[in-house]
């Protein structure tokens, strides 16, 4: 439990696509500051009635097509940007669209959530933050499009950002379980290939340290420093949840029944570093490991 006393501020958050971290990241600052008023863009009413529930005023907006900012002050606000980008392309045109719609009401700082799949595969090597990008699939070139977008424009702007590489994400209640109900195949424990994860509340002091961070315009990988095979991700969470472990098939059976995007996940395997974001953001991770949420 956060023992910290509340204080007052002045600060404005704007939380642009406040699904369950940006709500997380919202509870960290409202658990700390008295008075302070979160403001966050939502795709749907109902992100807005989920917003509203934790006294955050949501406004739905569909950031696809035409709309205005208009009557939003963002100027020197802390604005976390955790909007996906669309699902087809190779650009984020959200984020391109968004930028250009603030005009001159700059934020002080802009936190932006990536991914760690802009490394592509490395073959299970450990890999940190000076490892060159290797973005393969769709999805990660639209979040390397999207942290292009970002560093450009606040090159031309002056605004702060810090962009978080972030893998695989999990919590109590958002584990695969639904997956591991239909039984449905990982690969061989031999062929499957290193993932990376991170407990959502980690997540989201990881994304708070980012903005109170005296280091800006720094991009850090969000990881917690132990990374395993999906195989065994998906067997740790069977045995917790007391459900039979996964069938297990090859590679190549993975590619004739997986849908394409579990397959392109499956195809990568790389080890990531988290020296960088506990050296420069300070924290202290919650959950060092997948057990120690499993176990805990």
């Amino acid at each position: 439990m956060n023992s910290t006393p509340s204080i007052a501020t002045n600060k404005k958050v704007w939380i642009i696509g406040c699904g369950d971290i940006g709500r997380r990241v919202a509870a960290l600052y409202s658990s700390r500051y008295k008075d302070i008023e979160i403001k966050a863009i939502v795709s749907s009413t109902g992100s807005v009635k989920r917003c509203e529930q934790q006294s955050i005023k949501a406004v739905a907006l569909n950031l696809d097509n035409t709309y205005s900012l208009a009557g939003m002050n963002f100027e020197q606000a802390d604005l976390f940007y955790f909007a996906p980008p669309t699902q087809t392309g190779t650009t984020d045109k959200r984020l391109q669209t968004f930028l250009k719609q603030l005009g001159s009401s700059f934020p002080r700082r802009i936190v932006l959530i990536s991914t760690t799949g802009v490394y592509g595969d490395s073959g299970g090597e450990w890999i940190d933050e000076n490892t060159p990008v290797n973005s393969q699939a769709d999805r990660a070139l639209r979040r390397l499009s999207a942290e292009q977008s970002l560093q450009s424009w606040a090159q031309k702007t002056g605004c702060e950002t810090m962009i978080l590489r972030v893998p695989g994400i999990y919590a109590l209640d958002r584990l695969p379980l639904a997956r591991l109900k239909k039984n449905l195949p990982v690969i061989h424990a031999a062929e499957a290939g290193w993932t990376n994860r991170i407990h959502a509340d980690d997540l989201a002091q990881a994304c708070k340290a980012a903005m109170d961070c005296e280091a800006a315009n720094e991009i850090i990988n969000v990881t917690d420093g132990h990374p395993s095979s999906m195989t065994d991700y998906f067997n740790q969470i069977a045995d917790y949840a007391g459900l039979p472990q996964p069938p297990q098939i090859s590679l190549q059976e993975a590619e004739q029944t997986l849908s394409d995007g579990m397959v392109s996940y499956m195809k990568e395997s790389r080890r990531i570093k988290n020296e960088k974001m506990l050296c420069l953001l300070k924290i202290k991770l919650q959950y060092p490991e997948l057990k120690s949420c499993l176990n805990g």
